[in-house]
């Protein structure tokens, strides 16, 4: 049984990862489904297009409080089932992963940015800081979230690192899930490099037409 409790922390992670709070809070406020308009990316950014920033931003903390949670039940209880580091970064990946392919919603999810987010969090508050800092930097200047978003991706491994995270007992296993999440999300951007080297990719405030 000592083996099956990362898998049950995965499965679990995964489970609260694919609620797609975007189409939840949505409904719940008479919004049209973000998955009809604009990107038709159900995440906080796409929301936001509908032009409801109260639904955005509850979004937006959702998307990232289901990346959070699972990974600080791990912190807080996994001792007592011999869960450490490792399954941290397991259920990371799992709750991630779970946005990105929800079983609720068809396995049509959304880019992952404000769940990864969560996860940095909760692997290390300063690392969840700096890259946040990294993405309001680029979308400041650039006004482009999906180019603030993979900048933010590159730079947390890199953050974590020198960050001393071997001091920390889990580089390794951290480092490769921030690394895998990166991978995911960059390639979930594809559609808005194309747009970007186009310059037709729609800027953050900008309203979706209906």
């Amino acid at each position: 049984m000592q083996t099956l409790w990362p898998l049950l922390a995965a499965l679990l992670a995964y489970l609260i990862g694919s609620l797609s709070f975007a189409v939840i809070v949505s409904r719940l406020m008479g919004l049209s489904d973000p998955r009809s308009y604009g990107s038709k990316n159900p995440g906080a950014t796409n929301v936001l297009r509908s032009g409801s920033k109260a639904a955005a931003i509850v979004t937006l903390l959702l998307d990232a409080a289901k990346g959070w949670l699972p990974v600080m039940l791990v912190k807080w209880f996994g001792a007592s089932y011999g869960l450490g580091e490792g399954t941290q970064a397991l259920v990371g990946v799992a709750a991630f992963l779970g946005h990105l392919y929800p079983v609720f919603f068809g396995f049509a999810g959304g880019k992952g940015v404000a769940t990864a987010a969560g996860v940095l969090l909760a692997f290390e508050p300063l690392l969840g800081v700096a890259t946040l800092a990294t993405w309001l930097i680029i979308a400041f200047f650039f006004r482009y979230s999906s180019l603030a978003s993979m900048v933010a991706a590159l730079f947390a491994p890199a953050y974590y690192l020198m960050g001393d995270g071997v001091a920390w007992n889990s580089a390794g296993a951290k480092t490769l899930a921030m690394a895998a999440m990166g991978v995911f999300l960059i390639y979930r951007h594809r559609e808005n490099i194309n747009r970007l080297m186009a310059g037709t990719e729609s800027k953050l405030g900008k309203k979706s037409k209906k």
